[in-house]
């Protein structure tokens, strides 16, 4: 029996969109503790886009300090990509598993994340059973599905941390994307009163997800402003404590997703001296089992949904960087497969 092919897009070095090139790789055949899922969607976020270019981005334009930049260099690949094949969010079906497989049988539909250790733009992936990867619900597509696992656990896992309370004013900066698209919808789904941040062709997409306010930062920023918050969520670090400190209610919170040395110190600052009660507090969410499995109730209880802006087909990779990276992406965008 020869061996069997499975197309996937691969980048043999870092660069630009065209550096995805889609080939013909050996399918994989899974181990005892491994499935094989068939991919029916994956996909483009802000992580696929750094890792396809990170040969390129200094510790100076990485969103995190620096010892993660040069833990992430490591990972991904001083000079040439370790990770060929793109894609940490992805939904499909179970084509078959190892004999010693207990969580999963052959033709389950399933959604989950992989971090950094990629490989969903493929038309198949083998993975350990114990991925974090569940169940699709089955209120959803497999597109939406693909596009939400990544900024839900992560908004599940930080707004968690914040505690947020019925009636609390809640701004999110950043709304748009994969993670503040998550944050405004469970936010909401808290019982707070929600503003979103965003840039103009994306004000739309902010309200239909559920945002009672929104703020285009072209034209308004939102610390000159008078409306105050509880807590404030930025989630690419585009703001700063000291000018946010101003619209943030007495015992409020400052909360980065990304962030550098002089936010850490800031928030070890400020849980020694609270300034009025104001604290900032900077974190991370790898994403677990149990994360994903918070959202998926969630999803199946209708407050967390994905609004498919573009869809590409496997072979249009490139294009689909391209779009996202160029800043038209008004939703989430997907790699599509035939099903």
């Amino acid at each position: 029996m020869g061996v069997l092919l499975l197309k996937a897009i691969i980048h043999d070095v870092y660069g630009p969109p065209d550096v995805l090139q889609l080939k013909e790789v050996e399918k994989p055949v899974p181990k005892n503790r491994e499935v094989l899922v068939r991919i029916h969607g994956a996909s483009v976020n802000y992580g696929d886009l750094t890792a396809r270019n990170f040969k390129h981005i200094s510790h100076r334009t990485f969103n995190m300090p620096l010892l993660f930049w040069l833990i992430a260099k490591l990972d991904f690949g001083l000079n040439q990509p370790r990770r060929k094949i793109l894609g940490s969010e992805f939904s499909g079906i179970i084509e078959s598993t190892g004999k010693d497989v207990t969580r999963f049988k052959q033709g389950d539909p399933v959604f989950g994340y992989l971090a950094q250790k990629m490989g969903a733009y493929a038309e198949y992936l083998c993975v350990p059973e114990t991925t974090v990867m569940v169940l699709k619900p089955d209120n959803i597509g497999f597109e939406e599905a693909a596009a939400l696992p990544m900024g839900a656990i992560m908004a599940l896992n930080l707004l968690g941390k914040a505690r947020i309370q019925p009636g609390q004013k809640v701004l999110i900066n950043g709304a748009s994307g994969g993670l503040g698209s998550a944050a405004v919808q469970i936010a909401k789904y808290l019982g707070a009163e929600v503003t979103g941040v965003c840039g103009t062709p994306r004000l739309e997409f902010v309200r239909s997800l559920g945002a009672d306010h929104v703020i285009d930062y072209t034209k308004e920023n939102f610390t000159e402003k008078e409306i105050t918050y509880d807590l404030i969520f930025d989630v690419l670090g585009k703001s700063s404590f000291s000018k946010s400190k101003r619209v943030l209610n007495p015992n409020g919170l400052y909360l980065r997703a990304s962030f550098k040395m002089k936010q850490l110190f800031q928030m070890f600052w400020t849980t020694l001296f609270p300034n009025k009660g104001r604290k900032v507090l900077c974190a991370i969410a790898p994403g677990s089992l149990a994360d994903l499995n918070a959202v998926r109730k969630l999803i199946e209880k209708g407050a967390l949904k994905a609004i498919i802006d573009k869809r590409f087909s496997l072979e249009q990779a490139a294009e689909a960087h391209r779009y996202v990276e160029n800043g038209h992406k008004k939703g989430q965008v997907v790699i599509t497969f035939p099903v």
